[in-house]
C-alpha cells in the first residue's frame, strides 16, 4: 500500500466525486422545469430527510461490515438518480431522483473519511491528518473548477441544461471502479470479517449496540457536543444558502447579454453558461487553495480559535450580503456568495480535525455519520424555509432591491448566535 499511490487515489476519488457537471445550474435547471424556490426547497429537503434516515445507519454498517461496499452502493444509487433528475418533469419523480441522490450521500459522506484516517493510522501520520485532508479535499475543488468548466461547453454545445446528468454518469462510473479496488485493510473493523456470519438478528444488534454507544459518546461530552451544533449552524446555513449563487448570476448574465453586443445573438442557456462558468471555475480553484490552508490556519492558532475566526467571518459576510441585496449590486452578491462556499471549505479541516480529537478511531465513520445527519437536518430545515421566504419578497416586492435578501437575514441570525455561543461556552 504505497504511501503516493493511495494519496494518489485518495485525491482521484475526490477529483472524480466532484465531477458534478449540474451541480452550478441546479437551481436554474429546476426553475427550467417550472418550479418556484419554495418547490425547490422542498426536494432539497427530500434529499436531506433521506440524508437523515440512513445516515447514522450507513455509517454504521460501513463500520462494522466494509467501508468499500457502502462506497459502492453509494455511487451505484447517485448513478440512477443522475438519470431519474435527467429525464423526469414532474416534481413527484424529480422527489424520487432527489432521494436517490440523498442515499447516496449518506453512505459516502464520513466513509471516505474514515478511510483516510485508518489510512493514516496505518502509516503512522495522524499528526498530518489535517494537511492531508486539506489536500484531499483540495483536489475535490479541482475537480469542481474542471467539472464547471466542462460543464459550461456542454451547456453552450447542446443549448440544454439537461445532457449534463448524463454525461456525468461516466466519471462516477470511474470513481465506482477505484473505489471498489481500494486495500482490504482501509475496511478497518475486524467484525466485518464475520459480520456476514453472524445473522440477521446479531447483526441487528451489533448495530444498535454500537449506534447506542457512539450517540452516547456524542450526548455525554460537552466538547463534541458543542462541536455537533455548530456543525449544524454552519453546514446547514452556507448548504441552503450558497447555491441562490446561481440564480443571482442568471439575472447578471441576462442583464449583461441585453448590453454586450457580443452576447444578444445567444440564448438565454448559453449566455447564463458564459457567466457561470468562469465565476464558479475561479470560486472553486479559490475553494481548492482554502482547502489546502486549513492545515496552517490550524497551526497558527489552536482549533478553537480558528473556530471563532471563522465564525466571525461568516457573520461579516453575511452583513455584507444583506447590504449588496438592499441597494441592488449583484457584483457585490456574487462575491459574498461565492465567499461563502470558500469559507466552508477552511472550516471543513478545522470542523473534522475538531471531531477527531474528541472521538475514537472505531466510531469515526459513525460520529461522522451522525455529523452529516445533523447537517442535514438543519439544511432540510432552512431550505424551504429560504424558498419560501424568498418567494414572498419577490411577489410581494417586499424591502430590498434584490428578492434574496431573507437569505442574508437569516444567515446574520444564525452566525451571529453561535458567535455569541461560543463566547458564553468559553467563559
Amino acid at each position: 500500500m504505497g504511501r503516493s499511490r493511495m494519496l494518489f487515489r485518495f485525491c482521484l476519488y475526490g477529483f472524480l466525486k466532484n465531477q458534478r457537471y449540474f451541480e452550478p445550474f441546479l437551481i436554474l435547471i429546476f426553475l427550467d422545469k417550472g418550479l418556484s424556490f419554495f418547490s425547490i426547497g422542498l426536494l432539497v429537503a427530500v434529499r436531506e430527510v433521506t440524508v437523515n434516515l440512513f445516515e447514522v445507519l450507513s455509517g454504521v454498517v460501513a463500520d462494522l461490515y466494509g467501508r468499500r461496499r457502502a462506497m459502492v452502493f453509494s455511487f451505484s444509487s447517485y448513478l440512477v438518480s443522475f438519470a431519474i433528475l435527467g429525464l423526469a418533469q414532474h416534481p413527484a419523480i424529480l422527489a424520487v431522483g432527489m432521494a436517490l441522490f440523498g442515499l447516496g450521500d449518506a453512505f459516502r459522506s464520513g466513509t471516505h473519511k474514515a478511510m483516510i484516517l485508518t489510512w493514516l493510522r496505518l502509516e503512522g501520520r495522524l499528526d498530518e491528518k489535517i494537511s492531508i485532508y486539506g489536500l484531499t479535499r483540495s483536489w475535490s475543488q479541482i475537480g469542481s473548477a474542471v467539472s464547471v468548466t466542462l460543464a459550461a461547453v456542454f451547456v453552450l454545445l447542446w443549448r440544454s441544461y439537461q445532457i449534463i446528468f448524463f454525461v456525468a454518469m461516466l466519471p462516477y462510473l470511474a470513481d465506482l471502479v477505484n473505489l471498489a479496488t481500494y486495500p482490504k485493510e482501509l475496511d478497518r473493523s475486524p467484525q466485518s470479517e464475520t459480520g456476514d456470519e453472524s445473522g440477521l438478528w446479531q447483526a441487528w444488534v451489533r448495530i444498535t449496540s454500537h449506534l447506542k454507544e457512539t450517540l452516547c459518546s456524542v450526548m455525554h461530552r460537552g466538547q463534541l457536543r458543542r462541536v455537533m451544533a455548530e456543525a449544524m449552524g454552519f453546514e446547514g446555513i452556507v448548504k441552503a444558502s450558497k447555491d441562490y449563487l446561481q440564480p443571482v448570476l442568471k439575472a447578471a448574465a441576462l442583464q449583461l447579454g441585453a448590453s454586450v453586443a457580443l452576447a444578444r445573438g445567444l440564448g438565454e442557456h448559453a449566455r447564463v453558461a458564459l457567466l457561470v462558468g468562469p465565476v464558479y471555475f475561479a470560486l472553486y480553484l479559490l475553494s481548492a487553495v482554502a482547502s489546502r490552508q486549513a492545515g496552517r490556519l490550524a497551526k497558527q492558532r489552536t482549533e478553537e480559535d480558528a473556530a471563532d475566526l471563522l465564525w466571525l467571518t461568516l457573520l461579516g459576510l453575511f452583513v455584507g450580503l444583506a447590504v449588496a441585496m438592499w441597494f441592488g449590486s449583484p457584483p457585490t452578491m456574487i462575491v459574498a456568495l461565492a465567499a461563502l462556499v470558500v469559507l466552508q471549505n477552511l472550516w471543513r479541516p478545522v470542523l473534522i480535525s475538531r471531531f477527531f480529537a474528541h472521538s475514537s478511531e472505531d466510531q469515526a465513520a459513525t460520529i461522522l455519520s451522525v455529523e452529516g445527519q445533523g447537517k442535514a437536518l438543519a439544511t432540510m430545515l432552512l431550505a424551504p424555509l429560504l424558498g419560501w421566504l424568498v418567494d414572498r419578497a419577490a411577489l410581494f416586492h417586499v424591502g430590498a432591491r434584490s428578492p434574496f435578501w431573507p437569505v442574508a437575514v437569516v444567515g446574520f441570525f444564525v452566525a451571529g448566535s453561535f458567535v455569541v455561543a461560543r463566547r458564553v461556552w468559553h467563559r
